[in-house]
């Protein structure tokens, strides 16, 4: 079993990175596939949102269903769906298609993260368990990364659909490997009825959050349909806890949110994602409206990231083992913060050494955390509540990613036009124009649109108005953002006692 085990983590790590790269990396092919296609970009980026709206929503059955059936059992059908899926998008002769075989790729999305996670402590113990982790966390990390820049020289090499294609042998290989390495894992007492009342609740009220955090930005928030989508996420959450309480074979164990750790580690894991999938996504906005780099150059820039990330996971791993968790994620917290807030003097004729200094400083923060959180969330409960555990523990992840985006898109977004305004306005443009010149806070080709509309003697000064209020909005807010990531720090060093518990006592199980 020694050596199988690593076997079995290169497999499942091999279908997690996977689900990984098919997160981040469609959109960078979006405009060559609208060409192909004749598409409009709102639909492509709906076939963009189903994945991660599927996966969003499903995540926390799917950890349920391998505690229930089997994690193996369950990571197969995973990779077996989003192998058989991936041939649909990548056969897709429109949108419609597109969307369908990408929402349905999150459904084997959804059922692979978990299990791949919740496997790890069913095979390893102590200091290789941590390893274990630092390297799924790795791959986790390193796969959102360099997703952008994988996904472009696809697009620009053998085509988009080869993105799809890849995956295919890939998730073959994974299949035929796990099931020779990888042992079965599942409560043989567990009681084998699905609480499907408290699926559909949970399910629908993530679903209605992460809907109305994508479509906000360019619907409104003060859209009447993405304000009934909050009161709907609202209202099925509050649903939710009332049937988990009531039912008799709950689809989470709300014991679980008893065990003060997981909640700390929860806290953490959401606010990294928040501030580096929203940092990740206005950033790459800059770097193409405001500074001219291609969405594959921007998304090269983004690289920094991972050597902070690479060269801390160890140092995170070792500090968990040595300490607990608790201090190298508070520790991570301030780090991230840091670098946040390294990207305050931002201008728009800075060193892109700055962005790199800071995105190595936030890669550090991410490295230190990344470990500690999942052996926390993951490894530090019985294995009664592994699989769900980890369903919780991923859907605050996705939570976390589409609040960060969100959020700071509307940050950036409002003080630009805040600043930005009376100077485009003084240009002699029309509303009309001066919205369109707005535009490019969202879409850098709605910017060029916006531009080439202007008379020659505009464009540079129209130019130079909206990338000033752009520069000055993203500064602005990596401060807010790293203000939000010390406030989540203080909740954090509350929640989470100094001596990490021990999660057998809080459960009552030996």
């Amino acid at each position: 079993m020694g050596s199988r085990r690593w076997v079995s983590l290169a497999a499942t790590c091999t279908a997690a990175g996977l689900v990984w790269l098919a997160f981040a990396d469609f959109g960078v092919a979006t405009p060559t596939i609208a060409d192909e296609m004749h598409a409009d970009l709102s639909g492509l980026q709906w076939a963009n949102n189903a994945f991660s709206l599927a996966a969003g929503a499903l995540v926390i059955a799917a950890g349920k269903f391998g505690d229930i059936f089997g994690q193996r059992r369950v990571l197969q059908i995973g990779i077996a769906v989003f192998g058989v899926f991936s041939v649909v998008a990548a056969l897709a002769p429109g949108v419609g298609t597109l969307i369908a075989g990408r929402g349905l790729m999150g459904i084997g999305a959804a059922l692979i993260l978990p299990a791949t996670l919740a496997l790890i402590p069913m095979q390893f113990s102590g200091r290789t368990q941590l390893t274990a982790f630092g390297v799924w966390q790795a791959v986790a990390w390193g796969g959102q990364a360099l997703a952008p820049t994988v996904g472009g020289l696809i697009t620009d090499g053998p085509g988009w659909r080869w993105m799809f294609w890849i995956n295919v042998p890939l998730a073959i290989i994974a299949l035929l490997v796990i099931r020779w390495a990888t042992p079965e894992a599942s409560d043989e007492k567990a009681d084998r009825s699905v609480d499907w009342v408290g699926l559909g609740a949970i399910g629908l009220a993530v679903f209605a959050l992460l809907y109305a955090l994508t479509d906000g930005p360019t619907a409104g928030w003060d859209s009447p349909v993405v304000i009934g989508l909050f009161i709907a996420a609202v209202v099925l959450a509050i649903a939710w806890v009332l049937i988990e309480r009531t039912v008799a074979s709950p689809l989470v164990d709300l014991s679980l949110f008893r065990l003060r750790p997981y909640d700390g580690a929860l806290v953490a894991n959401l606010m990294m994602n928040l501030g580096y999938a929203g940092l990740s996504y206005v950033l790459v906005l800059w770097l193409q409206n405001a500074r001219g780099y291609s969405a594959v150059e921007a998304g090269l820039l983004l690289l920094p990231a991972t050597f902070g990330i690479f060269a801390l996971i160890p140092i995170g791993g070792r500090l968990d083992a040595r300490v607990g968790g608790r201090l190298p994620v508070l520790v991570g917290l301030v780090v991230l913060a840091v670098g946040m807030a390294v990207l305050g003097p931002l201008q728009p004729d800075s060193s892109l050494w700055l962005v790199v200094i800071a995105l190595i400083v936030i890669g550090a923060g991410l490295g230190l955390l990344s470990t500690p959180v999942s052996n926390t969330a993951v490894g530090g409960v019985s294995e009664r509540l592994s699989g769900t555990a980890a369903g919780v523990f991923k859907m605050s992840s996705m939570v976390g990613g589409a609040i960060g985006v969100a959020l700071l898109t509307a940050i950036t977004h409002g003080l630009t036009i805040a600043d930005s305004h009376e100077a485009v306005k003084e240009t002699g443009l029309t509303s009309d124009e001066v919205d369109q010149a707005h535009a490019a806070l969202v879409n850098s080709s709605s910017y060029s649109d916006a531009l080439t509309t202007l008379p020659a003697e505009l464009q540079q000064k129209v130019t130079a108005a909206v990338v000033d209020a752009f520069t000055h909005g993203l500064a602005v807010t990596t401060v807010v953002t790293a203000v939000l990531i010390v406030a989540a720090t203080l909740v954090v060093w509350w929640v989470w006692p100094g001596q990490d518990a021990g999660t057998a006592d809080e459960t009552g199980e030996s």
